[in-house]
């Protein structure tokens, strides 16, 4: 069934004045109510086609979200499929990361709703999940899925956020940090002993 023209209209103008509320707005102010009068259309519209702020934040994600699970799954290693194991992981940690910088708006929005709509979601179980298959792949010994969490909770954009803000540390520094997490330089002592 194809979407009426005026339908398609009013998705896209929701989406566009969602996205610049999420970037310039604090999450606290942004609603649907906000959002529908910025696109000029009534908030029914937007909870008859989104459900909720989760629901909305979702439809401005999951195009991003597919574009690097597509790469992840089928582009060139070693990022994609093949390739060294060590290398695997330090680039999956590198799109990880650059992904929650360019999309930390959203992703704090998401974040907004607690810890289980950040964690439970969809893409942060695939996201876990790849980070677990890579981890137990570059170091065996280690207890892969808890340490998938680990990095993937340093990954927040909040406390990446608030590591920026508060704690005066660049970017880079974060991301290195990152990388310490889940693959520190050196021998790595056997935890399953």
């Amino acid at each position: 069934m194809t979407e009426r023209a005026d339908a398609a209209r009013n998705r896209v103008a929701v989406l566009a004045a969602a996205e610049a509320l999420f970037q310039r707005e604090d999450l606290d102010h942004v609603s649907l109510a906000r959002i529908a009068e910025a696109a000029g259309v009534g908030k029914a519209t937007v909870m008859r086609r989104f459900g909720d702020l989760l629901g909305l934040v979702d439809a401005l994600i999951a195009p991003r979200v597919a574009a690097l699970q597509n790469r992840v799954r089928s582009g060139k290693p070693p990022l994609g499929p093949g390739g060294d194991a060590g290398a695997r992981l330090h680039a999956y940690l590198d799109a990880l990361f650059d992904f929650v910088v360019e999309n930390r708006t959203l992703i704090r929005a998401l974040e907004h709703y607690g810890p289980y709509a950040y964690y439970a979601n969809p893409a942060s179980q695939f996201w876990i999940d790849e980070l677990t298959h890579r981890i137990h792949a570059a170091r065996p010994a280690v207890d892969a899925p808890y340490l998938a969490y680990v990095v993937f909770t340093a990954l927040r954009a909040d406390v990446m956020d608030y590591l920026r803000v508060h704690q005066h540390m660049d970017t880079e520094r974060l991301r290195a940090g990152v990388h310490a997490l889940a693959a520190p330089p050196g021998p790595q002592p056997d935890l399953h002993r």
